[in-house]
């Protein structure tokens, strides 16, 4: 009977062990979309590439975030250099996009 009552007492144990373990876990769908600030390492020379290029800007309704993806309508144009990135200049905002999905990397304050 005792021997019972310890594994009983156990095994609650335990399950709450497990119980508060679980409320600290996170878990993230990679389906999701997460907006943080921006998890990219831009290079450098990419930014001042970017801040020093006067391209006319395009007004876009909505939100310019991080991870959206650019219209066709507005032109990416390419970093010298840097083959990996384009960018353009949306609601007076430069935006560093990735050229082949036209996603935004990071966008420029």
């Amino acid at each position: 009977m005792t021997s019972k009552l310890i594994l009983a007492g156990a095994a609650a144990f335990l399950s709450l062990s497990a119980t508060a373990y679980a409320q600290d876990t996170v878990i993230i769908h990679e389906t999701d979309p997460v907006m943080t600030e921006s998890t990219v390492v831009v290079p450098g020379g990419v930014r001042t590439y970017v801040l020093e290029q006067q391209v006319p800007s395009v007004t876009y309704e909505g939100d310019v975030l991080e991870g959206r993806v650019i219209p066709e309508t507005v032109e990416i144009y390419p970093v010298d250099g840097y083959t990996d990135y384009g960018y353009t200049v949306v609601n007076e905002r430069r935006v560093i996009v990735d050229p082949q999905t036209r996603t935004v990397v990071q966008v420029l304050e």
